[in-house]
């Protein structure tokens, strides 16, 4: 597969240009709205242009698809622009940042027969596709609740927009998404109300830090989720607990494969084994497959979409202090 990346992002560079060289993929050029930083990223990566402008690499270089790792403002118009190419899409999370953008992007990869995937990476890690058998296998009987966390000191050098442009920044938009994705995943129903609670900023951009919030299910199981960027040692992980068993997956909510499973029942703790292969080449995989017919990517756009949808009602439960049921826009 012959790629083209728009954003030269740091995820794109410790993350996503391996593995796309490790499943046998191309990269044929860079985009950077900054040409100093384009060709730095190009000259580091041995890729042999750097463009500024998207239309005029997607025209000039057709490429089989895009992995767009812009600033989220952007994902949508960079999206349709390599949809509008014929390129197939990757996006980075969030899908965009808010949801009738995310529903055009997803109907507009829909009408151009491309495939257009959102990179949560986790559903690839194979902790959570072990703890997702487990719970479908009814090992822990019927799920009553959910509790993620993914509060982390965000280093100084990642801060940035992240905390200082509420257009595309804050904790919900960063790393609530993820969670939003992933309770999806693995219980396979939509959150259907949510309240939340963010704490006043303290990392000097006045954009949300560290937010704690609670989503009801149409199934009845209730979820708790705690996001923050001002926890230096809480960690991160997920628990699963039902009727006749617990799961809890610690060190599992991260962008790098490892982690601990275990599954609590009557007859005692054990530790589950599972694959340590690389989350982002079995996403990327999996969206090379999709391409060809077989198979739908790890995180659809409609996946996407969705996560957007949870997130925005955090954020509106966070600001009003209200119980806000999750408007999913149609998707």
């Amino acid at each position: 597969m012959r790629w083209g990346l728009i954003g030269a992002s740091d995820m794109a560079r410790t993350h996503m240009v391996p593995a796309i060289r490790a499943t046998g993929g191309e990269i044929a050029w860079v985009m950077s709205r900054d040409p100093a930083r384009g060709r730095a990223f190009a000259d580091e990566h041995g890729i042999p242009v750097s463009r500024t402008d998207p239309h005029l690499a997607l025209r000039e270089r057709p490429v089989d698809a895009v992995y767009v790792s812009s600033l989220n403002d952007l994902h949508h118009d960079h999206t349709i622009a390599a949809l509008d190419a014929g390129a197939h899409v990757m996006c980075e999370k969030p899908l965009s940042t808010d949801l009738a953008s995310a529903v055009r992007m997803e109907r507009a990869a829909r009408a151009s027969g491309r495939v257009l995937a959102t990179n949560h990476h986790l559903r690839g890690a194979g902790s959570h596709q072990r703890m997702g058998e487990l719970i479908q296998d009814g090992r822990i009987g019927r799920v009553q609740s959910m509790r993620v966390f993914q509060a982390i000191q965000l280093p100084p050098h990642r801060q940035g927009w992240r905390v200082h442009d509420r257009a595309t920044g804050g904790v919900i938009a960063d790393i609530l998404v993820h969670a939003a994705d992933i309770v999806r995943f693995h219980l396979n129903e939509d959150p259907a109300e949510v309240v939340a609670l963010s704490a006043p900023p303290t990392l000097g951009g006045g954009v949300d830090d560290n937010v704690v919030s609670a989503w009801s299910m149409p199934s009845g199981a209730q979820v708790m989720v705690h996001v923050s960027f001002t926890h230096p040692f809480a960690g991160n992980g997920i628990e699963v607990h039902g009727t006749e068993g617990s799961i809890v997956g610690a060190g599992t909510m991260t962008s790098r494969a490892g982690g601990e499973v275990l599954l609590r029942t009557a007859e005692g703790i054990r530790t589950v084994p599972f694959s340590h292969h690389s989350l982002h080449q079995r996403v990327l995989t999996m969206f090379a497959e999709a391409t060809e017919g077989r198979g739908q990517p790890a995180a659809t756009g409609v996946d996407g979409a969705k996560a957007v949808a949870v997130a925005q009602a955090v954020a509106q439960a966070a600001a009003t202090g209200m119980r806000t049921a999750v408007d999913y826009g149609g998707v």
